[in-house]
């Protein structure tokens, strides 16, 4: 069902299309991630750092894999049980004249104590304007900031000969690292409040509230914070990571993503500052003299890269709907716009 107002208002509040009868235009079929394939169930550190080591032995062992390593521990713990000698590479955005967030360093030495080949993946702005048209192109719809980097560094190991690559990716979702989306039990409407990217009715002239995911995770007027972003946010980000890599025509590799917490998760221990307490354990096990670095997201200088942005121009958009937004909320605003404009050239081009 071609429903474009459903589909804006979904991107911009879930940063995907909750629904999959619904797409933007029968020309274009949205692509979403998989999710049904075995998972390894887990109770406890050993588990987990059994099933990692396994599976990264089992990616590796033909050669052709390389491993995204950022400065966080989820990667780390990866490093640990790749090969000697094998490629890791590292994204570092680039704004000229401004310092901005560098995961380098740091990755730096996790790959000096794990024998790596360390390569650096330098990201500009101009690289989000090149690759903006394939990446929407093949995923059917708008897409996250993080895939631009993700798919220049798919083109680089592809290009170094590559096959597949290893991404720490669902660390956070399934083992807890989320801890300002579990900070505290959240009344439903705090809960839509605090996850929604944007309230579409900022932004769109013609929008729609969708509430239906929340509504599945409601218990007496609360939401399963926990349950929810395992289900949704973990599918958005599937799908960032596999549109990405696909584009590219490389393997993406998830090995955390192939795994499932099997024990209720320990809310107290996340909210007293113990956060991925699991994961903790296997980093503290593979790297007993190493301080565990503070947590960053994957590095992307939206900030400073639309601070000049006047906001969009389409009708429908409200104009200056932009002027307080961060940055990150401003991508995806300028990435449906993008979008908007791109399914008019497939309708003109028919």
């Amino acid at each position: 069902m071609i429903d474009k107002v459903f589909c804006s208002s979904s991107f911009l509040m879930y940063r995907t299309i909750v629904d999959k009868n619904k797409l933007f235009d029968n020309k274009i079929k949205p692509s979403f991630a998989d999710l049904d394939f075995k998972r390894e169930l887990i109770k406890n550190s050993d588990d987990l750092f059994t099933s990692l080591k396994r599976q990264v032995a089992e990616a590796t062992k033909d050669g052709k894999a390389a491993l995204c390593l950022s400065g966080g521990i989820d990667s780390a713990i990866l490093a640990k049980f790749m090969p000697k000698g094998s490629t890791c590479y590292t994204f570092r955005c680039i704004v000229p004249g401004i310092e901005v967030v560098d995961e380098t360093p740091m990755a730096a030495k996790f790959a000096e104590e794990c024998g790596l080949k360390h390569k650096v993946i330098e990201v500009y702005w101009e690289d989000f304007e090149k690759y903006s048209k394939v990446l929407m192109a093949h995923k059917g719809m708008p897409f996250h900031s993080i895939e631009v980097q993700i798919y220049k560094a798919a083109l680089k190991a592809k290009e170094d000969g590559f096959t597949k690559l290893i991404f720490g990716e669902n660390a956070d979702i399934i083992y807890g690292g989320m801890n300002g989306l579990l900070a505290k039990d959240w009344y439903f409407g705090e809960f839509v409040d605090r996850y929604s990217y944007i309230l579409p009715y900022k932004v769109l002239r013609n929008s729609e509230l969708i509430l239906e995911p929340y509504k599945e995770f409601e218990i007496d007027g609360h939401i399963d914070a926990y349950t929810f972003i395992n289900k949704y946010f973990r599918w958005e980000a599937l799908g960032t990571y596999n549109n990405a890599c696909e584009t590219a025509g490389i393997q993406f590799v998830g090995p955390y993503s192939r795994t499932k917490l099997d024990v209720k998760i320990d809310l107290e221990k996340i909210r007293s500052g113990n956060t991925k307490y699991l994961v903790r354990e296997v980093f503290n096990q593979l790297y007993p003299n190493c301080v565990i670095p503070n947590k960053i997201p994957m590095p992307r200088a939206t900030n400073e890269w639309f601070k000049n942005w006047n906001g969009p121009e389409r009708k429908e958009f409200y104009p200056h709907c932009t002027d307080n937004m961060t940055g990150d909320q401003k991508w995806m605003v300028w990435i449906l716009e993008k979008f908007l404009n791109y399914l008019d050239e497939v309708e003109n081009n028919e």
